[in-house]
């Protein structure tokens, strides 16, 4: 299909694309609302997201512990912060900063909460971000603290317009700012091509450039670290999705390269330089934590500690730092441990294990105190749950070295008579592929199934507790399985490199595996086997419908890559080549074709049906992709539902009752096409 017939579907807001979107949601809202069960699924959405005894996550700022939240009185949020003492009670007294469902209101405009960096080290100016209706591009506002005000003209206060930006602050009167000022300023992926430094009261078209890239890169930035003793500047290049330059900025703003190997994570933290490898180095493995002196490593110097060495089945799944300790967040066959590392007199880590963690459980760092000067300040917060085990919020610190349970989410939904196992399905190439089942312990034979998957950008999928899943899935009979294919990072980055580019057939291969291992092992059948994913993996479903639809009676694709031969002129789709591949070039484009979902349809074969979803508001997949290929199933005939949100952006909702919508849309869905309501709960 060289010559696209709906193009025109890919002009975002144009009139006739818009009056299509409206038709199309009015069918879809129309047959599915009608379902008898569509508003008690709603109903239990909405009680979930919203539920008050949810836990509060929270980021230690000096004195205070800060946290957005959102309920049923406040659908956008409000930005608050508490005390410790204040937040180990049942209900702590919380001060509220800024109200976005007020600000909403008054300017008339639909915010979404983006985030804050705070000043350091006096705390009293934040950079507020705000997105119109869910968007990746925000607006910057600087916000004073302490007057409950954003800081106006008058005062010189530093706004940006809305742009995908990069900010921060270096002192009170600059900053640090990549985002769009015209001609040259972005690259070819729409994010920061250059930074300038911005002095308040002055205009910033007049900043000086301290960090450029290339219009072919993803992004620069630059950042300040403030902290006494190791303040510094630093920049970064991001030559493409897996290839970074990090660079050291002199006192006149001249970079000098930090000579570790482009494809690794690298991060500067107080005196060490931490490299995290993604290829072997130095004589280390793929997937190895290294530890240098940084100001030894800028002299030439290549000594280090091995933080952590990777074997077979145990990998790095992510790490944070301390004032004076780093934290190892590793999977053993994709579910979770903690590690604390200290350092020793001499020089030296000594490892010790952060908490319990039950089997076929996640556990993950949510906050720590790296920047507190206080050496009494050592702080950890993590989170410990799995699929039938709710949230509980530890923290552990130089006042409390034992793990302290701060906060313990309630059991949103019945786990009665409910299991998780772990199975490993044969891919096609004889790779043992896990995956982990949630159902009745002794089931009755095969139930209806919803098998969730990603497999893209080394993102691991681990056990957590979804009491959106348990109330519109488990609590009614189905059975919830996630699959750990490659693509993903559950094995580290060889796991990754495996489906890469050319290579993600793998990825597809190993969920089809599992698929057929779950039909095998009577847990379900075809006919009863549902699919979802979302953005990477709704191209999954999307080549699982196009690949072998007989192993599926229906098909979720939300806010999906499909169009695999146009992705990287969508929007941020060209920071993906490194991803998949580059539709430019003819030896990679024949793989992308083989396996683009909207190029592989076919009018004379059957397809179980698909919903797709999107969101007119996501400037990260395009949202023509799925409104493509909506547009091409109806024309062939083929059963195909499409559901767009005006607002919410790649996440798909803006706020709760617009989460709750979406989800009453897709778990009504999947209940009727695989086979009835199930069973309402008592």
């Amino acid at each position: 299909m060289d010559d696209d017939p709906y193009l025109w579907l890919e002009e975002i807001e144009g009139d006739a694309a818009l009056d299509w979107v409206h038709a199309r949601n009015a069918e879809t809202v129309a047959e599915l609302t009608a379902d008898p069960g569509f508003e008690t699924l709603r109903g239990e959405v909405r009680e979930v997201l919203s539920d008050p005894a949810r836990i509060p996550y929270v980021r230690r700022r000096g004195p205070h512990l800060y946290n957005f939240w959102r309920d049923a009185g406040h659908l956008r949020g409000v930005w608050r912060r508490t005390t410790l003492e204040e937040y180990r009670l049942p209900e702590p007294r919380w001060e509220t900063l800024l109200d976005l469902d007020a600000l909403a209101a008054a300017e008339d405009v639909p915010w979404v909460w983006a985030g804050a960096s705070v000043r350091r080290p006096d705390l009293g100016r934040a950079l507020v971000e705000l997105s119109r209706d869910g968007a990746d591009a925000t607006v910057v506002r600087e916000y004073d603290l302490e007057a409950r005000a954003f800081v106006g003209d008058g005062e010189h206060g530093f706004v940006l317009p809305e742009a995908k930006s990069s900010v921060g602050w270096i002192d009170e009167d600059h900053l640090f700012v990549g985002t769009d000022t015209g001609p040259g300023s972005l690259t070819a992926s729409g994010y920061p091509r250059t930074v300038r430094r911005w002095r308040r009261g002055t205009p910033l078209a007049e900043a000086p450039v301290v960090f450029e890239g290339r219009e072919e890169d993803v992004s620069v930035a630059a950042w300040h670290d403030p902290t006494p003793g190791f303040e510094r500047s630093l920049a970064a290049r991001n030559r493409d999705f897996w290839h970074r330059e990090l660079f050291l900025l002199g006192p006149d703003d001249t970079p000098v390269r930090i000579e570790v190997p482009d494809d690794s994570l690298a991060r500067v933290h107080r005196q060490w330089l931490l490299v995290r490898l993604r290829s072997p180095w130095l004589d280390r493995p793929a997937g190895a934590l290294l530890a240098f002196g940084f100001d030894a490593f800028l002299s030439g110097e290549r000594s280090h500690e091995v933080l952590f060495t990777p074997d077979e089945r145990t990998v790095l799944d992510g790490y944070a730092a301390t004032r004076r300790h780093v934290v190892l967040e590793t999977l053993t066959d994709a579910s979770s441990r903690l590690h604390l590392l200290s350092p020793d007199a001499g020089g030296g880590w000594s490892r010790s294990p952060l908490g319990e963690v039950p089997p076929l459980s996640t556990a993950t760092v949510t906050a720590t105190a790296p920047d507190e000067e206080d050496e009494n300040a050592e702080e950890v917060l993590f989170d410990v749950d799995g699929y039938l085990q709710p949230s509980a919020l530890c923290r552990v610190a130089a006042d409390a070295p034992q793990p302290e349970t701060l906060k313990r989410a309630p059991a949103r939904f019945s786990a009665e008579g409910l299991c998780v196992r772990q199975h490993f399905a044969v891919s096609a190439d004889g790779t043992r592929v896990p995956y982990f089942v949630v159902g009745p312990e002794h089931p009755e034979g095969p139930a209806p199934a919803l098998l969730y998957g990603y497999g893209g950008f080394e993102v691991s999928l681990t056990p957590s507790y979804s009491a959106v899943t348990g109330r519109t899935w488990l609590e009614r009979g189905g059975t919830y399985v996630v699959a750990n294919i490659r693509g993903g990072g559950e094995y580290g980055p060889a796991w990754h490199r495996a489906a890469l580019g050319a290579d993600r057939d793998r990825a597809f291969e190993d969920f089809a595996a599992v698929a057929r291992d779950l039909t095998a092992r009577g847990i379900t059948v075809p006919e009863r086997l549902g699919v979802a994913g979302g953005s990477n993996g709704g191209l999954l479903t999307g080549v699982m419908l196009t690949r072998c639809p007989e192993l599926f009676g229906a098909v979720v694709a939300e806010v999906p890559l499909l169009d695999m031969l146009r992705f990287h002129k969508l929007l941020a789709g060209n920071s993906w080549v490194a991803e998949y591949g580059d539709p430019d070039d003819p030896r990679e484009r024949a793989h992308l074709r083989r396996w683009s979902p909207y190029h592989n349809l076919a009018a004379d074969r059957p397809y179980p049906p698909l919903l797709l979803t999107t969101s007119t508001r996501d400037d990260r997949v395009h949202p023509g992709h799925a409104r493509k290929m909506a547009a091409r199933m109806r024309d062939l005939g083929l059963p195909v539902r499409y559901y767009e949100n005006t607002g919410g952006g790649h996440a798909g909702a803006a706020d709760h009752e617009q989460a709750a919508f979406v989800e009453a849309l897709v778990h009504t869905f999947l209940w009727t096409t695989l086979g009835g309501q199930g069973r309402v709960p008592d």
